[in-house]
C-alpha cells in the first residue's frame, strides 16, 4: 500500500481549470518534489491533499483511507504534516508554544484535567513539552526556545514552521516553498537539515520549490507542473534535460 496515492484529480475555481488530472504514488521514506513556474497550481495541490480544498474529480488516499471527506484538521492527525508557502505564525507566542500548541490533537487529558490539573494532565504536559524541545533540536532551533518568533531572521522562522509540521507525528510532510525567502547559505543549511530531518526519522516528503538546487539535490523523483498539468515526470537529470521543462519552468532558450 502506498502511503500517499492521488488518482486522476482536477480541480476548478469559478469555472477556471487549476489543476488537471494530477495523479502521484508515494512510498514510504521517499522524497519527490514538484517544480513549475509561479501559478502552475503547486499549491493548489497541496490545498486539496490537505483538505482545504475538495477536489471537482478524482480521488486521494492516505495509508487506503479516502480523505476526500475528512476536515483538515482530521487529515493531520492521520500523519500528514505541512508548512505553507507564507509564513503562518503567532506573533505573540514562543518558539517552544508554537511547537507544543501543533501537538493539540495528541492531548487526550479533556476539559476536566485542563481546568483542574489532573495528574494525567500533567505528565502529557511534560511529555508534550520534552517532545517539542527534541523536535527543536531536530531542526536546529533547540536554544530558541523562549524567543518570540517575530525576533528570529526570516530563516529561523521557516524552521519553526517545519517544526511545528513535525510536531503532528508526519508520516508525510509536505514542504511548501520552504526556502522562499531564504539566501544562499540558508538555503544550503535547509537542504542538510531536511536531510538530517529524514535521516532521522523516515518520513516521506513531497516539496514545492522554485529553486532547482534544492530540489536536484533531495528529490528522488521530480514531477513539472504546467498550468495544472504535469509534463514532465523523472529524476533530477531527466527533468534538467527535458525541453518541455526547459521552456516552462527555465524559460526558452535557458540551458541547464
Amino acid at each position: 500500500m502506498p502511503l500517499l496515492n492521488v488518482e486522476h484529480m482536477t480541480h476548478f475555481f469559478a469555472g477556471l481549470r487549476a489543476v488537471h488530472d494530477y495523479s502521484i504514488r508515494i512510498e514510504p521514506g521517499e522524497i519527490h518534489g514538484l517544480i513549475g513556474p509561479n501559478g502552475a497550481g503547486k499549491s493548489t495541490i497541496f490545498n486539496l491533499i490537505t483538505g482545504v480544498f475538495k477536489p471537482t474529480e478524482g480521488k486521494v488516499f492516505f495509508l487506503g483511507k479516502d480523505l476526500i471527506k475528512l476536515p483538515p484538521y482530521e487529515i493531520a492527525a492521520l500523519g500528514l504534516g505541512r508548512t505553507f508557502q507564507n509564513l503562518r505564525l503567532w506573533r505573540h507566542m514562543s518558539v517552544l508554544e508554537h511547537i507544543k500548541m501543533a501537538q493539540f490533537s495528541q492531548i487526550t487529558y479533556g476539559l476536566i484535567g485542563a481546568f483542574f490539573g489532573t495528574g494525567k494532565r500533567n505528565r502529557q504536559e511534560k511529555e508534550n513539552t520534552e517532545k517539542a524541545l527534541k523536535i527543536m533540536d531536530l531542526v536546529g532551533i533547540g536554544k530558541l526556545a523562549d524567543q518570540l518568533v517575530p525576533n528570529l531572521p526570516y530563516g529561523l522562522q521557516r524552521r519553526v514552521e517545519i517544526a511545528r509540521a513535525l510536531a503532528v507525528n508526519p508520516k508525510l510532510l509536505l514542504l511548501d516553498e520552504p526556502t522562499a525567502g531564504m539566501n544562499t547559505e540558508e538555503l544550503i543549511n535547509l537542504i542538510n537539515i531536511i536531510r538530517h530531518i529524514h535521516e532521522r526519522t523516515g518520513v516521506a516528503i513531497l516539496l514545492i520549490e522554485h529553486r532547482m538546487k534544492f530540489v536536484t539535490d533531495l528529490c528522488e523523483r521530480i514531477q513539472t507542473l504546467d498550468f495544472g498539468e504535469i509534463i514532465a515526470e523523472g529524476n533530477a537529470e531527466e527533468i534538467q534535460n527535458n525541453p518541455k521543462v526547459i521552456e516552462a519552468y527555465l524559460g526558452k532558450g535557458v540551458k541547464t
